[in-house]
C-alpha cells in the first residue's frame, strides 16, 4: 500500500513538540497587531511570508525573528485563549488527536496578568476546542478518536532585558547577582507555579521544558528546577542537540532526567563534541545512542524546522532521522512551529514517508510512539485504553485504503 496525503490526514496523529507562539494563524496575528497597535513588517499574509515567516532561514537567529511579533500580540488573556483555541481547532481539522502545547509563561507575565492567569487563559482555549469536538462532531459519528491535550511549560536557558516585563523585573531586583543564578531562579519559580497550577487549579500541566540558546548556556544550570519537577512527578523534556552537539543531549538526560529530547538532530554529529576528555568521539556517540534506546527516551523530531535552521543540512536526506530509526530509537514527528515553519503534522509525516521510504508498519510504530510516549494528563490505565483506541482506528483506516 502506498501512503498518500489522504491516508495521513485520516489517521489519528500527535504533535508533542508544538510552540504556541510559533503557531499563530497569520490572519490572527495581523488582526491582533492592528487592535493593539503592534508594528508588523507587513499586514498581508503573503508579504509576511516573504519578509518574516519564510520557507528558508539563514540561521536559528533568523528563524526566531518572527517570535518578537507573535509574542508581542500574546500579552493578554483573550489573545492567549483565542490563539490556543485556534491552534487546537487547526490540529483537529487535520486529524491530530493529541497535542502538547508548550510555551514560556514568563514571556507573557506582567503586572496586569499573573503567571497562573497566563496558564488559565491557554487552558481555556484548548479546553473549549476539546469540548466542542468531543461532544459535537465526535459524538455524532460515534467512531472518532477523542481529542485530548496537555500543556508543557517552558523555561528559558537565558534571557536579557527586553524579553518580558517579568524578566526585566527579575534582572533589576538581582542586578548584582551572577546571571546564571538568575536564570536558575527563574526556572525554579516556573516549576513551583506549574505545580500549583496543576494541583490547585487543575490545569493539565503535563511537562516541563527548557529552551533558548544552547551554546554557552548549559542545561545543568537549571538542574534545581528539574529536580523539583522530578520530585513532584512533572514529566520532563529538554531542547537539546538542536544547535549544539551530543554533549548537550547527554547532559539533558543525565543531569536533568529528561524523559524526552526536543530535536536531537545533532545526536550523531561527533565533530560537534567539545569536551577534550572525550578521546573516542565516535564511541561516545554510539554509546549515547544505545543509552537513549535502552532508556526508551523519545526524540521529538521536527524535520522542516531543522532543515530551516541548520544551513549545513541542504537536503532532508541528510537529517539524522534516518539514523535514529536504524538504531531503533523511539521517535515521533512534530511541527515545532506551524506558522514559523509553514507546516502541519500531515506535511511532516508526508515528508518523512517520501524522503525515508517509510512503510505502513513503520508509520504505525511512529504514530504509536507519539501516543505512548506522550505526557498524557489522565491515569496510566486511561492512557493505555486511549492508545488501544488509536491503534484500532489506524488499523481500520488502513483496511479502507488497501
Amino acid at each position: 500500500m502506498k501512503i498518500n496525503r489522504e491516508f495521513i490526514e485520516k489517521i489519528p496523529k500527535t504533535d508533542l513538540h508544538l510552540h504556541l507562539d510559533g503557531s499563530i494563524r497569520l490572519s490572527t496575528l495581523i488582526e491582533l497587531a492592528q487592535e493593539i497597535n503592534i508594528h508588523l513588517p507587513a499586514y498581508t499574509e503573503k508579504e509576511l511570508k516573504q519578509k518574516v515567516f519564510k520557507d528558508r532561514y539563514d540561521s536559528l537567529e533568523d528563524y526566531l525573528e518572527g517570535f518578537k511579533y507573535t509574542s508581542a500580540v500574546l500579552q493578554g488573556e483573550s489573545s492567549l485563549e483565542r490563539v490556543a483555541y485556534e491552534l487546537a481547532v487547526d490540529n483537529i481539522k487535520e486529524g491530530v488527536r493529541y497535542i502538547e502545547v508548550r510555551f514560556a509563561p514568563q514571556l507573557h507575565q506582567h503586572n496586569d496578568m499573573g503567571i497562573i492567569n497566563v496558564m488559565e487563559a491557554v487552558n481555556r482555549g484548548l479546553s473549549r476546542a476539546q469540548q466542542e469536538f468531543n461532544s459535537g462532531e465526535m459524538k455524532q459519528t460515534g467512531k472518532e478518536v477523542p481529542f485530548h491535550y496537555g500543556i508543557i511549560v517552558t523555561a528559558m536557558r537565558m534571557f536579557d532585558y527586553g524579553y518580558s516585563e517579568y524578566f526585566d523585573s527579575l534582572l533589576n531586583v538581582h542586578r548584582h547577582s551572577v546571571r546564571k543564578w538568575i536564570y536558575s531562579l527563574a526556572s525554579q519559580e516556573l516549576v513551583k507555579a506549574s505545580i500549583e497550577a496543576r494541583d490547585r487549579y487543575k490545569i493539565p500541566i503535563v511537562g516541563f521544558d527548557l529552551a533558548g540558546k544552547e551554546k554557552g548556556y548549559p542545561a545543568v544550570d537549571h538542574k534545581y528546577a528539574y529536580a523539583l519537577a522530578h520530585k513532584n512527578f512533572l514529566k520532563k523534556t529538554v531542547h537539546a542537540g538542536e544547535a549544539f552537539g551530543p554533549e548537550s543531549i547527554f547532559q539533558a538526560i543525565t543531569e536533568l532526567n529528561a524523559d524526552r529530547i526536543g530535536h536531537g538532530v545533532h545526536l550523531f554529529n561527533a565533530d560537534m563534541i567539545r569536551d577534550e576528555e572525550i578521546e573516542d568521539k565516535q564511541a561516545y556517540v554510539e554509546n549515547l545512542a544505545q543509552y537513549i534506546g535502552d532508556r526508551r527516551i523519545t526524540l521529538e523530531v521536527c524535520l522542516t524546522s531543522n532543515l530551516q535552521t541548520n544551513p549545513d543540512i541542504t537536503d532532508l536526506k541528510q537529517h539524522s532521522f534516518c539514523k535514529m530509526r536504524k538504531y531503533g530509537l523511539s521517535v515521533t514527528l512534530c511541527t515545532d512551529n506551524r506558522t514559523v515553519s509553514n507546516t502541519t503534522v500531515t506535511d511532516e509525516i508526508l515528508k518523512a514517508v517520501e524522503t525515508f521510504d517509510i512503510k505502513v508498519k513503520q508509520l504505525k510504530d511512529i504514530i504509536a510512539y507519539g501516543f505512548k510516549r506522550s505526557f498524557f494528563p489522565g491515569t496510566y490505565m486511561e492512557k493505555r485504553k486511549y492508545v488501544r483506541q488509536v491503534l484500532n482506528a489506524f488499523e481500520k483506516i488502513e483496511k479502507q485504503f488497501k
